[in-house]
């Protein structure tokens, strides 16, 4: 939509991780520091904490970029799973060879086991390091953590052959300080806990991202604007981005080469999660009219065409 008219070869603010636009931050750069140093270690479980919209998923894919052919990484983005299920997902992207089984049978439990320990075996003797890397932790049942656990027992008399890192919302702490499952929380080796960025990251991680997305012309959000949009958004990387996103849109709207406050105000009067309580929210066709402009999306719709 606007990419052309801001000299960019790609969306600079979308949402979804994409490593190539990763920001040295300084929280996001000291937990990713504190994972290589970990996975080096080869024992135990890590855990990196953040509340939601701090980059999590992004540092996790960070990390599995970050490593070499030597590792052998199970990602699993989704573990509201039960132990079956789990132990069928970690088969699955270890490479384990496995029929269809069915929930809660011990029998088909300890053969999938076994074929999850021989397949870690064969690994071990072709010299690579199993990383099982779980994101959205907080999610997962007690049971299936307490698996996980199990299955980290496996070990050589140099090493264990299988390490976790777990990704989560500050609820896994909550998770994790369930009495049953004390013996995992024991094997918490390394633990990082990450927070928005600070108030001066925000200006490089918006240039940051407008370079690695094409930009090579002058600043294009002004000084109120940024001011605002730091203010607003608190530093949390995926609310910087969508409103970002969204006063990107506004300005070309209204066939500006650069972001002004008012293109801010909008974009932050759009997102809901940002105005709870604030009587002076408004939309971003609404912002335009203010400031002077037309309805973003039929007057940018209709440049587009």
């Amino acid at each position: 939509m606007y990419l052309q008219h801001f000299g960019l070869t790609e969306f600079p603010f979308g949402i979804t991780p994409d490593t190539g636009f990763y920001f040295s931050a300084h929280d996001s750069q000291a937990a990713l520091n504190t994972l290589l140093v970990a996975v080096q270690s080869g024992e135990g479980f890590i855990k990196i904490t953040g509340e939601v919209g701090t980059g999590k998923t992004m540092l996790c894919r960070k990390l599995m970029t970050s490593l070499g052919d030597e590792y052998q990484i199970a990602y699993v983005p989704n573990p509201y799973l039960q132990p079956m299920a789990l132990l069928l997902e970690l088969a699955a992207e270890l490479g384990v060879a496995s029929e269809p089984l069915s929930e809660g049978n011990t029998l088909q439990q300890h053969r999938l086991v076994k074929a999850l320990t021989q397949r870690l075996l064969q690994l071990s003797i072709e010299g690579k390091r199993v990383l099982v890397c779980l994101d959205e932790a907080q999610a997962m049942p007690i049971e299936s953590l307490e698996a996980l656990r199990l299955l980290t027992n496996l070990e050589t008399e140099k090493r264990k052959l299988v390490q976790v890192v777990i990704f989560g919302q500050p609820e896994l702490d909550e998770k994790l300080a369930h009495p049953s499952i004390r013996q995992l929380r024991q094997r918490i080796t390394f633990d990082y806990c990450i927070g928005p960025m600070r108030d001066g990251e925000v200006d490089y991680y918006l240039h940051h991202r407008l370079m690695a997305a094409g930009h090579r012309g002058g600043a294009l959000f002004s000084g109120a604007a940024r001011r605002l949009l730091k203010r607003r958004t608190r530093g949390y990387p995926r609310l910087v981005n969508i409103v970002a996103h969204k006063a990107l849109m506004c300005a070309y709207g209204r066939g500006r080469t650069s972001v002004d406050y008012w293109d801010v105000r909008a974009a932050v009067g759009d997102t809901r999660s940002l105005n709870a309580g604030l009587p002076w929210k408004t939309g971003l066709a609404w912002g335009l009219l203010l400031s002077g402009g037309v309805g973003l999306m039929a007057y940018a719709i209709a440049r587009s065409l």
